[in-house]
């Protein structure tokens, strides 16, 4: 269905899934979620849930935590389950790391205090903290939410496939766009991108990562946006069999993006990613570590010390994920477990 984006239509669009999610959002753990395990089962388990072990370092107890993260065909998901296992192995905690609707939803699930941690976007959390920007935080600001560290730039690809002939944001008019699930961080830089370039008349479809790239495979859509740190799985798969191109946000385009919120930055797609002849300029926002007020700050320290003391660990994103770097961009109110590691 084509139809005419106005502000009002696209925040209507993310507050119905967000206000669903915020619904209770006064905080306090407890409340029972389905996670997903790395071996691909499901478990049922409560945020912080404490069981007793035979053996372990703090007295034979041992600590489970929430960690929510993205769609299994972005950044997010793959980065959290290394998050878990260099946590693990430098703690007596376990993080159950759940596949989810990314920013927005995470947001709502570390209200309720149904995830201990959870990654999203510096803009939405500034968004959530503030109560504005978005209808589903708009005068429900939530108040305790709070930030770990930033992690790396959250790039915005616009992505298509070379014969659609789409080849500058003029050519989306009358297209069919994937702007992310429903309710997600994607979905409102989409439509906020949309919006500043001036690009009004679109059919949108509202999937995840994965989706969207079947979709362009499959000619059901022509273009998607995916927001992620290069390069995001769901494109690379989409570049082995297709000829991605991913469309340039530059210049004048890229200026009425920044103006039209504080988030974005200049960034760009190297050369060589997606089997790219040369660089696509584009704009990020940053991700980001977060966690809520009921945390306990012994256990935001140790989790966020056993993170970026062992960064060489991790495979993703490590060109940019450092102590040294890790409140640039920081959002809203620091957790104090954080404070007391970054000092």
């Amino acid at each position: 269905m084509t139809r005419k984006l106005d502000r009002r239509q696209f925040i209507a669009a993310t507050g119905a899934v967000g206000l669903a999610g915020l619904a209770g959002c006064s905080g306090g753990g407890g409340e029972e979620t389905t996670t997903t395990t790395e071996s691909g089962g499901e478990e049922t388990t409560t945020a912080a849930e404490e069981t007793t072990t035979e053996s372990g370092g703090n007295g034979g107890t041992e600590t489970r935590l929430s960690w929510h993260a993205g769609g299994t065909g972005g950044t997010y998901y793959p980065l959290s389950n290394e998050f878990k296992s260099v946590v693990e192995a430098q703690t007596d905690f376990t993080l159950q790391v759940q596949s989810t609707g990314a920013s927005v939803e995470n947001v709502g699930s570390l209200a309720r205090g149904d995830a201990d941690f959870a990654l999203i976007q510096n803009d939405v959390a500034y968004f959530a903290r503030n109560g504005e920007g978005i209808e589903a935080f708009q005068g429900n600001a939530v108040e305790n939410l709070r930030g770990v560290a930033t992690l790396y730039p959250e790039t915005i690809h616009l992505v298509t496939l070379a014969d659609t002939g789409i080849e500058t944001p003029s050519d989306l008019s009358g297209a069919t766009i994937n702007t992310g699930d429903l309710g997600s961080g994607t979905q409102v830089n989409a439509n906020q991108i949309l919006e500043a370039l001036g690009v009004s008349d679109y059919s949108e479809q509202n999937t995840g990562f994965s989706q969207a790239s079947d979709q362009l495979k499959n000619g059901d859509i022509d273009a998607a946006f995916v927001v992620g740190g290069w390069p995001v799985g769901a494109i690379e798969e989409l570049a082995a069999t297709e000829d991605v191109r991913i469309v340039p946000i530059e210049g004048d385009n890229r200026q009425a993006v920044k103006d039209a919120a504080p988030f974005y930055a200049d960034d760009e797609v190297p050369s060589g990613t997606y089997g790219l002849e040369n660089p696509a300029p584009t704009v990020s926002v940053k991700a980001m570590i977060a966690t809520n007020a009921e945390q306990p700050e012994s256990t935001v320290e140790a989790v966020t010390s056993a993170i970026f003391e062992n960064v060489d660990d991790l495979t993703i994103k490590t060109d940019f994920i450092s102590k040294e770097s890790a409140q640039e961009g920081m959002s809203i109110e620091l957790h104090p477990g954080a404070q007391a590691y970054f000092g």
